[in-house]
């Protein structure tokens, strides 16, 4: 989506930045794994065909995207240096854009537990209630991935299928006035920023 291609959100532990050509390479090299590939039900691309997958991220309508950095690293180190995962917004249903399907990827396995993937989860949420207009998420999750089940579960997200044939489990929140309050209270600490001007401030503090 271009409207968040200049929007940082930028957490205690998470800041997410827009998806851009230089952090594909970081992305492809994490996407090699053949865990991240299990876990995300991804098959491998080519470096090439990852570019044109950011691409596609950057100019789709149906697809929001940021890739999670750790905040105490950046912006004192470039972006590749600090990157951690990424989270999406997926709007699969055209009859209803008010429903999203959301994910999460924690890539950098020593920062897997430590709260990464919660806060930058309750971050796009937030964003997308507030920016979208989302009222619903769902999460669909693959039964061996019990860490990502519960953290899901812990953001009153409940399970409403399980699909055996894929071996996934879709989980559902649903934005009620009350739902709304507690997520932004969750979120009232992150600061939205302009990813230009932070990164041209970082390049000035360098020289």
């Amino acid at each position: 989506m271009k409207i968040n291609q200049n929007t940082v959100l930028q957490g205690k532990r998470a800041t997410l930045v827009p998806y851009t050509s230089a952090h594909v390479p970081r992305y492809h090299e994490w996407m090699q794994s053949e865990e991240l590939q299990r876990l995300t039900a991804s098959e491998p691309l080519s470096l090439e065909q990852e570019y044109e997958m950011q691409r596609s991220w950057r100019d789709d309508t149906d697809k929001c995207t940021f890739i999670v950095l750790d905040t105490e690293r950046w912006p004192g180190q470039a972006d590749e240096d600090c990157m951690v995962g990424d989270v999406n917004l997926f709007l699969t249903d055209p009859e209803d854009p008010t429903l999203a399907e959301i994910e999460i990827m924690i890539a950098e396995s020593s920062y897997r537990g430590r709260g990464f993937g919660k806060e930058a989860t309750l971050m796009m949420m937030s964003y997308g209630v507030r920016n979208l207009g989302i009222t619903t998420f769902e999460a669909k999750i693959g039964q061996e991935n019990e860490a990502s089940i519960c953290m899901f579960k812990k953001l009153h997200f409940k399970e409403v299928a399980v699909n055996s044939i894929f071996q996934e489990v879709t989980l559902r929140l649903d934005i009620s006035d009350q739902e709304r309050r507690w997520l932004l209270e969750q979120t009232n600490h992150v600061e939205e920023r302009n990813y230009i001007e932070l990164k041209l401030q970082a390049e000035v503090l360098e020289t």
